[in-house]
């Protein structure tokens, strides 16, 4: 039990930190989710205990939650990619 929520809290973290990319708000949530799926598949898949696709659709949930409640204010890393 420990170790699940270890992972999930690094899943959250991970994709708030890295989830708000962008000024537009489709931009940021597009990243977002992004950014919170491959870090919640990487963590979930290391640590082992709730695994790799499940780590991926939380990160992807937090990460795209913290992109549409976030404006270019409160938390900018710059233009994406895709841009």
């Amino acid at each position: 039990m420990t170790k699940k929520l270890v992972s999930l809290g690094m899943v959250a973290a991970c994709a708030l930190a890295l989830s708000a990319c962008g000024s537009r708000s489709n931009d940021r949530v597009a990243s977002g989710t992004g950014v919170g799926a491959g870090t919640g598949a990487l963590i979930g898949a290391a640590f082992g205990g709730i695994g790799a696709i499940p780590g991926a659709l939380i990160g992807a949930g937090v990460g795209a939650g913290t992109g549409a409640v976030t404006d270019k204010d409160q938390l900018y890393l710059g233009e994406p990619v895709w841009r």
